[in-house]
């Protein structure tokens, strides 16, 4: 088991001895929004990259444009991601303008029956929260503690199972449809007609497997601006909130693959 590591003034930190506080969003009376990215990786995934079925599942030129714009997002990240991509890890870490999170070590889901995700049984469940921590931890002091379900799925045995992770577990209310869209018309209008005050706002990372990000994104960035929203951190988004413990009931639009 990968050693836990607690410091209280990391963000997204939470006491270890209570059930982890969920997010979905921060306040609706600030015209703030977060944008987040998942970089997604499953072991099924590495297997196409070992192969050469796929090229990368890593799309920097959505961090380009975000950069371009000189625009805060939050990247929550797989451990199998960070090793696959230890530069593009780094260079995210180096730069200010990101926030780094995380997203489990091999993207299993932590409820069974989520999408077509492979299945983390109870007794790897906290593994799987800390070892992508430990691993941030070590490449960079701006780590952080929140933690976002692969699809997600979760429940109150999972809440349960990885409180002694100390970790803020992070939702969304906005679901960009990114992750398998190949329309990049349809990506920015699913998002800007759900976007509001407080939103979080699901994209991603993921190469191939959200192939139109990179060619919204600049007309999403355009529109919350004419909205009135302005991009931040979660971090800042989350300031002066108080995130609930809660257990969520039902599913959502698929936003992952196995």
């Amino acid at each position: 088991m990968t050693p836990i590591t607690h410091d209280e003034s990391t963000p997204g930190w939470s006491a270890p001895d209570s059930l982890p506080p969920v997010v979905r969003h921060g306040s609706r009376t600030r015209r703030e929004v977060a944008l987040t990215f998942d970089a997604d990786l499953t072991a099924h995934m590495r297997k196409r990259l070992a192969s050469g079925e796929v090229a990368s599942y890593a799309n920097m030129q959505v961090v380009k444009e975000l950069q371009r714009a000189n625009v805060p997002a939050t990247m929550f990240l797989t451990g199998l991601w960070m090793e696959e991509y230890p530069a593009e890890t780094r260079y995210l870490a180096a730069d200010e303008l990101f926030e780094l999170a995380t997203h489990s070590q091999t993207h299993r889901a932590f409820r069974r029956k989520c999408f077509t995700l492979g299945y983390a049984p109870p007794e790897e469940m906290l593994e799987e929260v800390v070892r992508p921590i430990e691993h941030l931890r070590k490449t960079t002091p701006r780590y952080t503690r929140y933690f976002r379900f692969p699809g997600g799925c979760y429940d109150e045995t999972a809440l349960r199972t990885i409180a002694p992770a100390a970790v803020t577990v992070v939702d969304f209310d906005v679901v960009s449809g990114d992750a398998f869209c190949d329309s990049a018309d349809k990506i920015v209008e699913q998002t800007l007609d759900r976007a509001t005050n407080g939103s979080i706002i699901l994209m991603h990372l993921g190469g191939p497997n959200a192939p139109q990000t990179a060619n919204a994104l600049p007309r999403v960035l355009d529109g919350l601006r004419a909205a009135g929203l302005t991009p931040v951190t979660l971090t800042r988004l989350l300031d002066g909130t108080t995130p609930q413990p809660s257990v969520p009931t039902g599913e959502r639009p698929a936003t992952t693959e196995r």
